[in-house]
């Protein structure tokens, strides 16, 4: 989909219902559960100390228990009457000192899992931040803005409580209930099986649960999406620009008012999602201490040397601890198959494969055997998929060569390729046939980092960081000093306009530099790329949206920066490219005409009847 404001209402409404229906089950992906403890591999050794500290944890925490017992039958009621209070003492301390050694290593353990957990949480970020990355242009061309920002912050910001506590809290009640099956089973193996009864039907019931969770979690995720990339689009400042111009901000608030109410009604459905079933769990094992007292008084009525007072308050008491890490891994269980859906949604991005990749044996755009800023371009074909999955033809049959210092200029209809082809000389798309050829080697065998790296591009849409106008230059060269952003400003004819604002070149330019006006933002753009000093120049449409004023002043620094490069501009004012080396017209997806000004208005084809109607030549 595209990155505007979403399309007429109408419209607009068929579309999220369309991606509703696509996006309500997660994407399916496989292997997810080994590829998400593969996240924690590299602090397998953290993962180590923290599970020797669960495992001691768990051990000092169940020994108490069985203390308790010899406490009621050895210390407080023995045999003899005799109360052995030296013997009380002594257990009493130890538990009191097993305590304090549980809470510490409580303490400890927390850290670890924190720690662990939150490094695993940031490389995951990290990972998919610098995936997106490397996908092709045509990615973000057709993926809304907002949808990419949810996965990279919403989803993995909601798997994050899952890689911090799940790892310790699987291993520590996992322990915690061997332990304490142990210690029962030495009390009263009769008790312990009358305590694990009711745990098969209740482990049925909370697979199916989770699945219901699982399904809630991938929607909630969804309208989390869609609720981000609708902030995205309305609040920027184009977004706002655009529904002020139309009076359109009631209907933006609705439109978020009605995901948001959807949102809600999703938040409430996960949190109450096996609410009945944990409702049914409490009550169940709540019960379940009731009725070992009565088991223990039939078999005290029995026989009453079968089982002791201090065995009934042991068990009970280990019951109570076993109990809960019970219920815990249940809940553990239900967070892992919800954010099955999360995880899916993160591994959907990381599985995609970009469309323009390096070979392993690509070379440096120095390396090739042509001098730099030579360009040709040899029956180059180009398709750009639609949503249908079929494809429909941009560019066909292509071809052109530019030498080094050349300005060869692109005109022609809206929509006819011009844009199309000068991308493909930086590798930003991929030809679908045919051969570029920069620095006379095809891009396929360069690396396309060392490409970019001698081109400059200078687009209709000037983009600015909300930053200093000093960062923003030096986002072309961070080396730079300041003497060499202001002769790259004086180049583009921007210094004497910075230098009169009362900050200078430490003035903030704005979200997108609209504190400047259009003309200012093109030079500072011209002046970064002059910062860069590339060898090849790209100028796409860099004049067509200023004043007539501004066009002048900006396409004299425009042509400042040109001189002595290779320049591919794309003009949709011919008043700019009169004094091109060679001009192409472009219809249709190929070059229907080519020459100077002069030679293509003697032809009397397309070009002169550009020229006659906005320069007024016959």
């Amino acid at each position: 989909m595209g990155r505007g404001m979403g399309g007429p209402p109408g419209m607009r409404g068929v579309d999220e219902r369309a991606l509703r229906d696509q996006n309500a089950q997660a994407p399916k992906v496989e292997n997810l559960g080994r590829r998400v403890i593969a996240l924690f591999v590299p602090y397998r050794g953290r993962i180590a100390v923290t599970a020797g500290l669960v495992i001691a944890g768990a051990a000092a925490g169940v020994i108490p228990p069985l203390i308790i017992q010899r406490v009621f039958d050895e210390a407080l009621f023995p045999a003899s009457g005799v109360v052995q209070v030296p013997l009380l003492v002594w257990l009493v301390v130890t538990m009191i000192a097993l305590y304090m050694l549980s809470s510490g290593i409580s303490a400890l353990q927390t850290w670890f899992t924190s720690n662990v957990g939150n490094r695993v949480t940031g490389d995951l970020r990290v990972t998919m931040f610098e995936h997106l990355q490397s996908m092709e242009l045509g990615f973000f061309t057709r993926t809304k803005t907002g949808a990419i920002q949810s996965r990279l912050q919403n989803d993995v910001g909601g798997v994050s409580g899952v890689l911090t506590t799940t790892v310790t809290s699987i291993l520590g009640n996992t322990v915690t209930v061997i332990a304490s099956l142990v210690a029962m089973i030495l009390i009263d193996w009769r008790l312990t099986l009358i305590s694990l009864v009711i745990m098969p039907p209740l482990v049925m019931v909370q697979r199916r649960v989770g699945q219901v969770r699982a399904r809630i979690a991938a929607e909630t995720q969804r309208s989390l999406s869609e609720l981000t990339a609708i902030t995205q689009e309305t609040l920027s400042v184009s977004g706002i620009m655009l529904s002020k111009a139309f009076n359109r901000q009631s209907s933006e608030s609705e439109r978020y008012a009605l995901e948001n109410r959807n949102q809600i009604r999703l938040q409430v459905r996960q949190a109450m999602s096996g609410q009945v079933f944990f409702a049914v769990v409490h009550v169940l094992i709540s019960s379940v201490p009731a009725v070992i007292y009565l088991v223990a008084g039939l078999l005290l009525d029995a026989d009453a040397g079968s089982i002791t007072a201090g065995a009934i308050v042991a068990f009970t008491t280990v019951q109570a601890r076993l109990l809960q890490p019970l219920t815990s891994l249940m809940r553990v269980a239900l967070e892992i198959q919800t954010s099955q859906a999360l995880f899916a949604r993160i591994f959907e991005y990381l599985d995609l494969r970009p469309a323009i990749i390096d070979r392993p044996d690509a070379m440096e755009a120095t390396e090739a055997p042509e001098p730099l800023g030579r360009i040709e371009f040899r029956d180059v074909t180009f398709r750009y998929p639609d949503a249908s999955g079929e494809s429909r033809p941009t560019l066909d049959g292509v071809s052109f060569s530019v030498e080094p210092g050349q300005h060869v200029a692109f005109v022609g209809p809206s929509g006819a390729g011009k844009t199309t082809i000068v991308y493909l000389a930086p590798r930003m798309h991929e030809a679908s046939g045919g051969e570029v050829l920069f620095a006379g080697a095809d891009v396929r065998d360069l690396r396309q980092g060392s490409i970019i790296d001698h081109v400059g591009i200078v687009s209709q849409e000037t983009y600015l960081f909300h930053a200093t106008v000093r960062d923003n230059l030096r986002y072309a060269k961070p080396e730079a000093t300041d003497d060499e952003l202001v002769e790259a400003c004086r180049r583009a004819n921007i210094h004497h306009v910075i230098a009169g604002f009362e900050h200078g070149y430490d003035t903030v330019v704005g979200e997108r530099g609209y504190r400047l006006s259009g003309g200012e933002k093109q030079r500072i753009a011209i002046a970064r790329v002059l910062l860069k000093d590339p060898p090849v120049l790209l100028l796409d449409e860099a004049t067509s949206a200023l004043d007539t004023v501004s066009e002048r002043i900006v396409q004299e620094a425009l042509d400042q920066a040109a001189r002595g490069r290779t320049t591919l501009s794309i003009a949709h004012r011919l008043s700019t490219v009169i004094d091109a080396d060679v001009i192409h017209v472009v219809d249709g997806g190929r070059i229907a005409e080519s020459g100077t000004h002069d030679e293509l208005v003697a032809s009397g084809g397309l070009y002169a009847a550009l020229a006659a109607e906005q320069l007024g030549h016959a």
